[in-house]
């Protein structure tokens, strides 16, 4: 029997294998927010001031600042021209948060900046955060916060819960009352809760139209 060069060849062929995914050795991890503002020494001072943070470098139009290990973790980007102020109607970031370990380290830093005149425009308790938001001299928002639970797994259990489901946004309450509550020995778990905020504080105005003015 006659056997054709061919057929030898296809004999021999492996089968195509799926091309290999390529495995994620490793995650990003957030580095630093860069602001661009005609009101740069305005927002140098500002930013130092409500981070407790220090200028590593400025020059050229360009200041970076840091609080912790990493080299910078706010920029500022002067401009040459006057820009237009932050517009809540336009698409964009709405804040930045930074995430203080205590509930005294929070009010502390409350008392702190109220002493040098810098309030937030509405404190919040999501429920799963407690949360102060501020806003810097452009309109840009940032958020000081604690977590309420100690754990992402806690967390994320009751942001699937029926609690957040029906007000992810959460309520406004009294940052002096809390600390009031705190100096008198009323629990953590207590204070930093809906039931708690709504219970000390109910008159409050939705903290939502803040967010979005």
């Amino acid at each position: 029997m006659e056997v054709r060069p061919d057929s030898l060849e296809v004999s021999h062929r492996r089968p195509r294998s799926a091309p290999k995914e390529t495995p994620m050795t490793s995650t990003p991890k957030f580095a630093h927010v860069v602001l661009q503002t005609s009101r740069f020494d305005e927002m140098r001072d500002w930013y130092c001031t409500v981070l407790d943070a220090h200028v590593v470098y400025e020059g050229h139009g360009l200041c970076f600042i840091t609080f912790d290990e990493e080299h910078h973790r706010v920029a500022l980007l002067g401009a040459p021209v006057e820009l237009a102020p932050r517009n809540p109607g336009a698409a964009g970031m709405h804040h930045t948060a930074y995430t203080f370990d205590t509930l005294q380290d929070l009010l502390d830093r409350y008392d702190m900046l109220k002493a040098k005149g810098i309030e937030p425009k509405v404190p919040i308790q999501h429920g799963v955060t407690t949360s102060l938001y501020y806003q810097d001299p452009d309109g840009n928002f940032v958020e000081l916060q604690i977590d309420n639970f100690a754990t992402p797994e806690e967390a994320t259990e009751y942001m699937h819960g029926p609690e957040y489901g029906n007000n992810p946004v959460g309520v406004s309450f009294v940052p002096e009352l809390m600390r009031e509550a705190l100096t008198m020995g009323t629990p953590v778990s207590e204070i930093t809760t809906h039931a708690w905020a709504l219970e000390t504080s109910p008159h409050l105005p939705d903290p939502m139209v803040a967010l979005t003015s």
